[in-house]
């Protein structure tokens, strides 16, 4: 310990000299424009990519849950179901962003639709009415809840893996 209990207390407390503060404008530099953040931000060619392989990952899954809904009706409808959810929540979790649900929803969305719209002769894909008010509102349902949610989970230790 030092003889001057208060000395460093003191010290810190002190103003500093005429040092200018790292936030204030430099007169001599040229302005600069504030990077845009968001959907301002320059688009990244290989996000888009992934965008787009979602969207199409999406229109396999619907179509693959279309036709295992109508084949095995309460256990098909239950994997259609399981299968989109994974691919909207894993999109969620693999981008980090509310796109990252919504791209595969999309193509999801667009393959059902089209696949309602029937064949000239009156027939369509969807087994039964049941099924297909289930698997639409259930899809639906699915994809909102993981593109409205508001974090992606974080592991709370630093490495990421628990029980270290």
């Amino acid at each position: 310990m030092s003889g001057n209990p208060g000395k460093g207390r003191d010290r810190a407390r002190s103003p500093r000299s005429k040092v200018p503060s790292s936030n204030a404008p430099r007169s001599n530099a040229p302005p600069r424009v504030p990077e845009g953040t968001g959907f301002t931000a320059r688009p990244n060619p290989a996000r888009i990519a992934g965008y787009f392989g979602l969207a199409v990952l999406g229109a396999l899954v619907a179509l693959a849950g279309t036709l295992v809904q109508a084949a095995w009706f309460p256990g098909g409808l239950i994997i259609a179901l399981a299968g989109s959810a994974g691919l909207f929540y894993g999109g969620r979790l693999l981008t980090g962003t509310q796109i990252g649900a919504l791209a595969p929803a999309v193509g999801w969305f667009v393959t059902v639709f089209l696949l309602l719209s029937g064949r000239p002769e009156g027939d369509y894909v969807f087994g039964d009415e049941l099924g297909l008010v289930l698997f639409m509102l259930g899809g639906t349902a699915v994809a909102v809840m993981c593109a409205t949610t508001s974090k992606v989970p974080q592991s709370a230790t630093p490495s990421g893996r628990s029980g270290i």
